[in-house]
């Protein structure tokens, strides 16, 4: 057997939750090259499909007892890899079958990161718009390919090398929020994007759990940010909450005319407006008072168990 040179992490309470995932890179034409580490609390509740996972490179399970809080068991699955190359994917992001291959071959160039062609899973959904293009839209595959000034911290392509070298911050770093950009910039790294590996990203879409999934995703990301952030830097983000959605909309901008080909689903702008100013406000209150472990846990269940909370539909 060939060896591995990308290894895919994938972070999972049990198989079910993965089959999907597992299913698009079996369908790869560089499947033979894959490394798979799945991280999990044990392997025998995993319930590992040998079948299901055979053609790869090789499949490795990781042992973590506790996959909550996850940046540590994302940092486990990294430690595990084998591969120069290591891919930090999701229960609920699927790959197009030259995904790997093209990756791969990006990374011959001078990049540290590579970020995929990211397109919504779910399309049908205003909502499912509202919660992508604000977290991936930057990165859509409509976009064309070059160099770039920062990437997503998962759904992307690292060399192993720069992660490692982050030691005991890794786990941190794969939090969320910009920590891992912001640590990256500072030391020089390079982000390129390629449009020609798809990967279709599933979001969140139903009312109640959007809403409330926007809104943790910014408490999340101030909480993260309090870690190296001042109180007064943190005051002042928090004074000029208003003026942050602003701007967050007027960066919609490229993103929106990238998809303008599409149909985009009836209230789409409305809903778009509204997710900014939630997912505002709980970088407000998270700067001010944290994240609790219910927040964690919460934003955590949206994570692992995203289809849960897509519309029939969808």
């Amino acid at each position: 057997m060939r060896q591995a040179e990308l290894s895919v992490v994938l972070i999972t309470d049990h198989f079910r939750t993965i089959r999907r995932v597992i299913q698009r890179l079996q369908e790869q034409t560089a499947r033979d090259r894959i490394e798979v580490v799945i991280v999990t609390p044990t392997e025998r509740d995993l319930e590992l499909d040998a079948q299901a996972t055979s053609g790869f490179a090789s499949v490795k399970v990781v042992e973590v007892g506790s996959i909550s809080p996850m940046p540590p068991a994302r940092a486990a699955g990294v430690r595990a890899t084998t591969a120069p190359l290591i891919f930090l994917g999701e229960t609920h992001s699927y790959a197009h079958p030259a995904f790997a291959a093209t990756l791969i071959a990006a990374h011959d160039g001078p990049w540290d990161v590579v970020v995929p062609g990211l397109d919504n899973g779910n399309p049908d959904s205003a909502l499912s718009w509202a919660s992508f293009l604000p977290d991936y839209g930057t990165w859509h595959r409509a976009l064309p390919p070059g160099e770039l000034g920062g990437g997503p911290t998962w759904n992307v392509a690292y060399k192993r090398e720069p992660l490692l070298a982050l030691g005991d911050n890794l786990e941190h770093a794969l939090s969320s929020g910009d920590e891992l950009w912001s640590a990256f910039r500072a030391q020089g790294r390079k982000w390129y994007h390629a449009p020609d590996a798809p990967l279709e990203h599933v979001n969140v879409s139903r009312p109640r759990a959007w809403a409330h999934e926007r809104y943790l995703a910014g408490v999340m990301v101030a909480a993260n940010r309090n870690l190296r952030w001042s109180l007064p830097r943190r005051m002042a983000y928090v004074l000029a909450s208003p003026l942050i959605a602003v701007v967050m909309l007027s960066r919609l901008r490229t993103p929106l005319r990238a998809v303008q080909s599409r149909q985009l689903p009836a209230g789409t702008i409305p809903a778009l407006v509204a997710g900014v100013m939630l997912r505002t406000l709980g970088e407000a209150v998270g700067y001010i008072r944290g994240a609790s472990r219910e927040d964690e846990s919460q934003m955590e269940d949206y994570e692992l168990h995203k289809l849960k909370h897509t519309v029939h539909a969808d």
